[in-house]
């Protein structure tokens, strides 16, 4: 069963910094890019940043650029995220998924990133 099952997510205060995972079964993670995205209340879901599966590239939104870094090791099956600098414009639920996977896997049930003092 093809599943991506994200978490990490916490309550943090502004500055600081935590580390999602996203956990991969049912298909191969080093054949796949693989993304995160985050969808803040009131809003729609959006990328975060993407890490390729050939060479390893990643990319960022503008919004988390130099604050955030996306990683990832084949042989857990499992893709990080880790996030500092922290602010509460970054509140949100946390998804991760291989967007260009044929068919795409099924949203997971996401993990929830609250920033706040």
């Amino acid at each position: 069963q093809v599943q991506l099952v994200e978490s990490g997510g916490g309550l943090v205060q502004p500055g600081g910094s935590l580390r999602l995972s996203c956990a991969v079964s049912g298909f191969t993670l080093e054949y796949y890019a693989i993304g995160w995205f985050r969808q803040a209340p009131g809003k729609g879901r959006e990328g975060v940043s993407f890490i390729s599966s050939a060479d390893g590239s990643t990319q960022y939104a503008d919004s988390v650029k130099g604050r955030f870094t996306i990683s990832r090791d084949n042989a857990k099956n499992t893709v990080y995220l880790q996030m500092n600098s922290l602010t509460p414009e970054d509140t949100a639920v946390y998804y991760c998924n291989a967007p260009r996977r044929v068919p795409r896997p099924p949203w997971g049930q996401g993990t929830q990133v609250t920033v706040s003092s």
